[in-house]
């Protein structure tokens, strides 16, 4: 992975020249299942990222926030941690079983200061100037138009209201994406590299972060990149996560080859075990910005 400083980009539209292979950015309740199950484990690949991102919001006693795709809630919960009683965090998902799981636990950790509501981000009508922050940790790359969406979002900032997300950078730079796909592809072909169009990468490169915050109204405009190696658990758990997320969705489209796929894939992930579980390696952007 390499280690660059931050990146800090003139405003160009890479969108027009790309193509659009990205996953498609709806999100329906029916895949929330293998989420929830796999919550834990999940936590462990992508908490510390999270929590890079987090840090970078600087969130202080008694703010406001909004957790944008907040999923099981567990960063709306944290969130609601560094705010305090006086404070309080909303987190928004399209999952219904999601958004019950983060009742859930907020119920059981007696956090009162956090919200969960069902809402489409991208045109929902959060109130205007009403959060001092906005939070997403990989819940910004589906947005069917990222200028619309972070545009609406900015408007329930206050003004000098703070954003901070974590996005992935370059599949190629994504352990946890590039080797199973890389060790697939000996059985399989191998998929193309995603465009600008909503999905998992679609804010990989930083001059299209810098645009789309740019034309939505933000400035001070930061792509910080980050890499750590995340998980901890075995082997069967790294599987189960790759499963559910972009590698799966592509192995799934092989059916007569997908059981050779994943053997090869396990496989290779003895090479990542240690005594404290399996770790693979993350690339992702911490981008911070300000409402304009």
């Amino acid at each position: 992975m390499n280690d660059r400083a931050t990146a800090r980009i003139p405003m160009s539209d890479p969108h027009k020249s790309q193509q659009e292979t990205g996953t498609p950015g709806v999100w329906d309740d029916s895949r929330s299942h293998n989420w929830i199950v796999l919550q834990d484990a999940l936590e462990r690949m992508l908490g510390p990222i999270g929590d890079a991102a987090i840090k970078a919001l600087a969130p202080r006693q008694g703010e406001t926030f909004l957790d944008v795709g907040c999923g099981c809630g567990r960063t709306s919960l944290a969130l609601a941690r560094a705010a305090g009683p006086d404070g309080s965090v909303r987190g928004a998902d399209l999952s219904p079983s999601m958004l019950a799981a983060g009742r859930a636990e907020a119920s059981a950790e007696r956090l009162g200061n956090v919200h969960f509501i069902e809402a489409n981000a991208q045109t929902h009508d959060f109130g205007p100037a009403r959060f001092d922050g906005l939070f997403s940790r990989f819940g910004v790359m589906f947005f069917d138009d990222p200028a619309a969406a972070f545009s609406n979002l900015a408007k329930t900032l206050k003004p000098g209201g703070r954003l901070a997300f974590a996005c992935w950078r370059d599949r190629r730079e994504v352990e946890w994406f590039e080797m199973p796909i890389r060790v697939a592809s000996r059985h399989l072909p191998a998929p193309d590299l995603p465009g600008q169009g909503p999905g998992a990468f679609s804010l990989a490169r930083p001059e299209r972060i810098h645009f789309v915050l740019t034309a939505a109204g933000f400035s001070d405009i930061e792509a910080t990149p980050l890499d750590l190696r995340t998980g901890g658990g075995d082997i069967d758990e790294v599987l189960s996560i790759l499963k559910i997320g972009f590698v799966g969705e592509h192995i799934r489209q092989f059916p007569d080859r997908a059981e050779a796929a994943w053997e090869a894939i396990r496989r290779e992930l003895a090479d990542y075990a240690t005594p404290d579980g399996v770790f693979i390696g993350t690339g992702t952007w911490i981008v911070t910005a300000r409402r304009a």
